[in-house]
């Protein structure tokens, strides 16, 4: 049996980030926590790009262009969608994610979501900085991964 398995070293890896500006103090913590532990994890601050998107709607698309460059080992995905007094969460909330995932999958590349979606802001709030430190690590890990699998497989 032969196991694969991936590491949190994130030296020489190249992670692109997609923030949405909806919802901005969200997810401004988001970032910041998220950018504080990659840099933990080893991967330098000039190999971080980030770009902001509206709101999550506007995010695979960027996701989609930043994968297709074959600069970046895993993507990224921050922001929240909080619930209001519509319909419309979830249609943002489930179009975002569809969207984030074919991305993924059509482009080969890992994307760690962090879009938040929560009833309220204060849970928004509170989920914020570990959800951005969630994603750091769940990037690095499936670059990582990847780069195993492509490895053991030429």
């Amino acid at each position: 049996m032969t196991e694969i398995s991936a590491s949190l070293d994130g030296q020489g890896l190249s992670i692109g980030i997609v923030r949405s500006r909806f919802n901005e103090p969200v997810g401004k913590a988001m970032l910041q926590a998220c950018a504080e532990r990659l840099r933990e994890l080893g991967v330098p601050s000039e190999s971080i790009t980030v770009a902001s998107v509206p709101g999550a709607l506007e995010t695979p698309l960027v996701l989609q262009k930043l994968a297709a460059t074959g600069r970046y080992d895993a993507l990224i995905a921050l922001g929240a969608v909080i619930r209001g007094d519509t319909y419309h969460f979830e249609i943002v909330s489930s179009e975002s994610a569809s969207g984030i995932s074919a991305v993924a999958l059509d482009c080969g590349i890992p994307i760690a979501n962090g879009i938040l979606t929560t009833e309220t802001d204060e849970q928004a709030d509170v989920r914020a900085a570990q959800k951005g430190r969630d994603c750091a690590e769940a990037a690095v890990e499936m670059a990582n991964l990847a780069r195993s699998i492509d490895r053991q497989h030429r």
